[in-house]
């Protein structure tokens, strides 16, 4: 079985409400869990993860990895917005997944919304992460495509197109499928005057 996976999907696609039900499923069972978050993430709290449904756990929240140990006992850690880690953190859960007893299961996004793979999901990709796809649904009215790209808009509603790669927020994103991505952002497939 492997030992380190990466659950990932685009924005609102309930990846952390998974990560939340699974650990209180594995806890109920009486397998010993540890949730971690980045420090970065403190969109809806600074010591727990929450889902938009309105579920929650309390998080061990870190800056990075670097000197992180599961607790003793611990048989599953669970990470929440791992695209906000660094390459290095995910060398770190690696080690732990290969020289521990201990399960890592990552969770967060592949790639921006300039379609560019964050550099801890590339890491997990390159280093044999077992891959699990969370899908949804495309967030344009209408559409029933899988959404596959996440869109950032500025507050006048223009689509964002440079600028940081991480921005913590979600009320400025959408997500998309392929298709409404390359028309929205790439202009593909629009009708010119």
């Amino acid at each position: 079985m492997a030992k380190l996976h990466f659950h990932y999907g685009t924005m609102g696609s309930s990846k952390s409400a998974q990560l939340i039900v699974n650990s209180y499923n594995l806890n109920n069972q009486g397998k010993k869990t540890e949730i971690i978050k980045p420090a970065i993430d403190n969109r809806f709290s600074s010591s727990q993860v929450n889902s938009r449904i309105g579920i929650s756990a309390p998080a061990l929240v870190l800056k990075d990895l670097r000197g992180y140990r599961p607790a003793d006992g611990t048989q599953m850690v669970l990470v929440d917005e791992i695209q906000f880690f660094s390459p290095e953190d995910i060398d770190i859960l690696v080690k732990i997944a290969d020289y521990s007893p201990v399960i890592v299961m990552c969770y967060g996004l592949m790639v921006d919304s300039n379609e560019q793979i964050f550099p801890a999901s590339r890491r997990l990709v390159e280093v044999g992460a077992k891959l699990h796809r969370v899908e949804s649904m495309c967030q344009m009215p209408g559409c029933m495509h899988l959404s596959t790209h996440q869109l950032r808009f500025d507050d006048a509603g223009n689509v964002v197109r440079a600028g940081a790669q991480i921005a913590v927020g979600d009320s400025n994103y959408k997500s998309v499928c392929r298709q409404h991505f390359n028309q929205m952002y790439h202009g593909i497939g629009q009708k010119t005057k």
